[in-house]
């Protein structure tokens, strides 16, 4: 099981480095918080990476906090610690990154990997959106605003991928909901994609 390191100062640690921008070094964001994910495979030969997909995520729903989406995320979830994951026994989901109410970035899986973020999704006429596209999880619920913060490092995390994959456009950046209409609906009514937007351009 990989560490998961909280303490809080570990993650305080972490949030001057949204301000001054983010890099990648062989797929890993530098300078934020890794832990492994083993929900993850290689993309299929060829395929190049141009869509970014914005997620909500919290563990039980509508608490924050604690480590229950990083146990998700690597298997290690307890089950019977509360009754609504029962639904969630035997999934193997991830990300390619968290990022939590406080701004904090933990990276999951690296970026030529495919991650398990999207499910069942189509963008366009092509199907299977985990293929070609990075997952970025919002410690949130579809009807609580969401922070400052995490607006702050969400803008300078895409602002980077957008840098390093040149095809991911403004235009290819949607939320779940969008590749994957009537099953799923974050980030929701709460995420601000004008706000969001504007600090892209």
């Amino acid at each position: 099981m990989p560490r998961l390191a909280g303490a809080d100062s570990v993650r305080e640690a972490l949030l001057p480095n949204r301000r001054a921008g983010f890099r990648i070094d062989d797929g890993w964001l530098r300078h934020v918080r890794r832990v492994v994910s083993p929900n993850c495979n290689e993309r299929p030969s060829g395929c190049s990476i141009d869509l970014l997909v914005i997620h909500n995520i919290s563990l039980p729903p509508g608490e924050f906090g604690g480590d229950h989406v990083e146990r998700l995320f690597c298997n290690s979830l307890d089950c019977s610690a509360h009754p609504w994951f029962e639904r969630l026994r035997g999934l193997e989901v991830s990300a390619h990154l968290l990022i939590d109410r406080n701004g904090a970035v933990t990276q999951f899986v690296p970026f030529q990997s495919r991650a398990g973020h999207a499910g069942a999704s189509t963008f366009g006429t092509r199907s299977n959106c985990n293929d070609f596209s990075i997952g970025i999880e919002l410690e949130g619920t579809d009807d609580v605003p969401y922070t400052d913060a995490q607006y702050r490092s969400l803008s300078a995390v895409s602002r980077c991928l957008m840098r390093e994959f040149r095809g991911i456009s403004i235009g290819r950046i949607v939320g779940h909901a969008d590749i994957a209409p009537g099953r799923k609906t974050d980030p929701g009514p709460s995420f601000d994609w004008t706000r969001y937007r504007k600090a892209l351009r």
